[in-house]
This record gives structure tokens, C-alpha cells and sequence, in this order.
């Protein structure tokens, strides 16, 4: 509107302002459903129709763009061996040594700590023993047989592992946790394709190989110095002292004709039993096993260990 001033025949504006009403409360029941606008839970029956149409072409159109990737992704596997192998894989060429019992606390890391005389605590051990052996005892399902250095596994077959040569580190023997002289049981990691370099040759053996495994290979014939020793021993020189004798069942090292690892049914890792024979007891033992081979390399310490494995011994009577 417009008025004129007594002094001016300029017209004056004057603006009016209303001022907004306070909106209406809503309640739950009209939030469901609103007749006077025709919604439910806010939205009217056609946006809805929208919305999940729109939903509905969305996530059909991202789950066939899904399916579509997991299909080429599938065409470039194979379950018989890996697409990169060996230099090519994550994994690599260098394998792992693993050892069993492991500690049923994880809290307890490397530590096998037990009482001989608590048959509560050395049947968990054998019971986890147990259960880790359980498809040696078997037989692993198919295509096993005896084997040795005279006589590979074939074409079609895959080498046993022999119990019988376990001898006291067997469950009839309880793996010797009852009287203080536990076994355990080292293994290497798979990897595909892998084939050793064998230390064979006993005038070219490395200069930091223990005495005492080099004189076991020199005694052995020729044909069957191609394996991947093992040696266990303290740690340190405190440990050294404390571990006492070893042996080794059934032999001192996993042989070449368990190699190379094909993922052929029924195939199982080979494995040494190591036992320690009168350990100090009362006292905690570090223990270091390494395996051998000129394509294993090795590296100590509690970091990046590699080619080697450390576990820690306690033993309470």
C-alpha cells in the first residue's frame, strides 16, 4: 500500500509481514497414516511405488554387475593348482616350519607349559596331539603307499607317512608328556611346485651346520642324503645346556619323495616327531628348529623369522 506525505507527493511504501503459524504437532498415528493428504509414514502411495521401483533397479542392476565379476573372477581359477605360483605368489619360495602341540591359550603364544604328573593337563596335550594325527592314522583317504628312496610314489599315488616308526611318540606312549620327555611334532608349509635343493653332497655341507647332523649325514648312503635336515637346539647357551638329548623319529629329515607338493588327493605333509629325552625340568627351555636345504633361506630372532621355528618349554612335576 502507498501513502502520500504532507510535505511530499512522493508516494510512501509500507511493507507488511505475516508472520509464519506454528505448525501443526504430529502425531505417531497421523505419521502413519495421514488421511487428509493420503500418506503413509509420510510419503503418499505413489511415491512409494517410485522409490521402490527405483530401489528395485538400482540393487538388480549392482547384483548382476556383482554375479558378472565373481564369474570372470572364477574363469581365471583353477582348483587343482594356484594361478601364481612359486616367485609369482605372496607365499614365495621360502616355507615355513610349523610345530604341534600348540598352546591352547593364545595368551600363552610358544610356551608348552605343563605338569607330568596332572593327567588333566597332559590328556588336553594328547588330545590336541590326537586330533592333529588323526588323518595320519587314517590313511589320508586315497592314493597312499609306502614309500621310500628306492621306491617313489608313482604317478597317480602320494607317500604315507609310516606311524609305526613314530615308536614312543604315539599316543599309546601318551607322546611321552607323562614322564617328562615330550614329543613334538615339526612340519613344513605347502607351497606349490616347490622343489628342494638338497644338502647331498657331505663335502660341500655349510660351515654353521651342528657336528653332530653332518656326521649323520656322512653315515647315511647316498641315496638318501636327499632331504631337508633338521636340527633342534637351545636357543640360547643357557638353553642349550637345559635341553638334554634328542631324537629324532622317523628319521632326521623329510624326504624327496614326498616332493614336489601337487595338491594331489590325499597328500599329507610329512613329519618328524622330536624328542626331548630328559629336559631339565622346573626351568623354561627355548627351543630353536631349523630346517635345511640350499633354497631355504634362514633367519633367527623373534622377528621375520624364517626357515626355523621357536617354542618355549616348561615342564612342572
Amino acid at each position: 500500500m502507498s501513502r502520500k506525505s504532507a510535505t511530499d507527493d512522493r508516494p510512501v511504501t509500507v511493507t507488511t509481514y505475516e508472520f509464519p503459524h506454528k505448525p501443526e504437532k504430529t502425531t505417531l498415528a497421523k505419521f502413519i497414516y495421514n488421511g487428509e493428504k493420503g500418506q503413509v509414514f509420510g510419503r503418499t502411495p505413489t511415491n512409494w511405488a517410485q522409490l521402490l521401483l527405483f530401489y528395485t533397479i538400482f540393487y538388480t542392476v549392482l547384483a548382476a554387475l556383482f554375479a558378472i565379476c565373481l564369474q570372470g573372477l572364477f574363469a581365471t581359477l583353477n582348483t587343482e593348482y594356484p594361478k601364481w605360483q612359486l616367485d609369482s605368489s605372496i607365499i614365495g619360495t621360502n616355507p615355513g616350519l610349523g610345530f604341534r602341540p600348540l598352546p591352547e591359550r593364545i595368551e600363552d603364544g610358544s610356551l608348552i607349559w605343563y605338569n607330568s604328573s596332572n593327567k588333566t593337563q597332559t590328556n588336553v596335550i594328547v588330545g590336541l596331539l590326537n586330533e592333529f594325527l588323526a588323518p595320519y592314522r587314517s590313511g589320508g583317504g586315497q592314493n597312499q603307499v609306502i614309500c621310500d628312496f628306492n621306491r617313489p610314489p608313482g604317478e597317480n599315488n602320494v607317500c604315507a607317512e609310516n606311524v609305526a616308526e613314530w615308536h614312543e611318540c604315539t599316543e599309546e606312549h601318551g607322546f611321552g608328556y607323562n614322564k617328562s620327555a615330550p614329543c613334538i611334532f615339526l612340519k613344513l608349509n605347502r607351497i606349490y611346485g616347490w622343489i628342494p635343493e638338497y644338502y647331498d653332497d657331505v663335502n660341500n655341507l655349510p660351515a654353521e651346520m651342528p657336528e653332530e647332523l653332518v656326521n649323520h649325514i656322512k653315515q647315511l648312503p647316498a641315496n638318501e642324503r636327499k632331504q631337508i635336515w633338521v636340527s633342534c637346539s637351545g636357543e640360547y647357551e643357557a638353553d642349550t645346556e637345559k635341553i638334554g638329548p634328542i631324537k629324532y623319529m622317523p628319521r632326521r629329515g623329510f624326504p624327496s619323495y614326498f616332493y614336489p607338493y601337487k595338491n594331489s588327493p590325499g597328500y599329507l605333509s610329512p613329519l618328524i616327531a622330536v624328542k626331548l629325552e630328559r629336559p631339565t625340568i622346573k626351568e623354561a627351555i627355548s627351543v630353536e628348529c631349523r630346517a635345511w636345504a640350499k633354497n631355504i633361506i634362514y633367519r633367527g630372532g623373534r622377528r621375520d623369522r624364517q626357515g626355523s621355528i621357536q617354542f618355549s618349554l616348561m615342564i612342572d612335576v
